[in-house]
């Protein structure tokens, strides 16, 4: 019986749709448990003295953002709610190194961008 096509057809596709539904609780992390994500934002190529060169770094710092706090699906909106919520999070938290980074227009210094999720 284990050589007959059909069983084999069958078994194959129980064990696909049981690994499909395993892989959503496989990827997330245990309930509760929360992981840091960080992003470090570089300044040695910018003129922070000059407007493009803090507007420059105000769009790496937004990038930063994004990648600590993930992309949600399109149609998920509680995690894109989540999602903007961190963003605004992480960027309010980096806004005091970017300010003491922008004070003194170092060059070559770095702006950590870092979230919890």
């Amino acid at each position: 019986m284990k050589n007959n096509p059909y069983f084999i057809a069958l078994a194959s596709a129980l064990i696909t749709a049981g690994a499909l539904r395993a892989a959503p609780a496989l990827a997330e992390p245990a309930s509760g448990e929360i992981q840091t994500y960080v992003s470090y934002v570089k300044t040695a190529d910018l003129d922070l003295a000059s407007q493009s060169g803090q507007r420059t770094l105000d769009r790496r710092v937004a990038q930063a953002a994004r990648e600590v706090c993930g992309v949600p699906s399109d149609v998920d909106l509680v995690g894109q709610n989540k999602a903007r919520e961190c963003r605004e999070d992480a960027i309010a938290k980096a806004s005091s190194d970017r300010d003491a980074v922008l004070a003194v227009a170092k060059r070559g210094a770095v702006v950590a961008i870092t979230a919890s999720r």
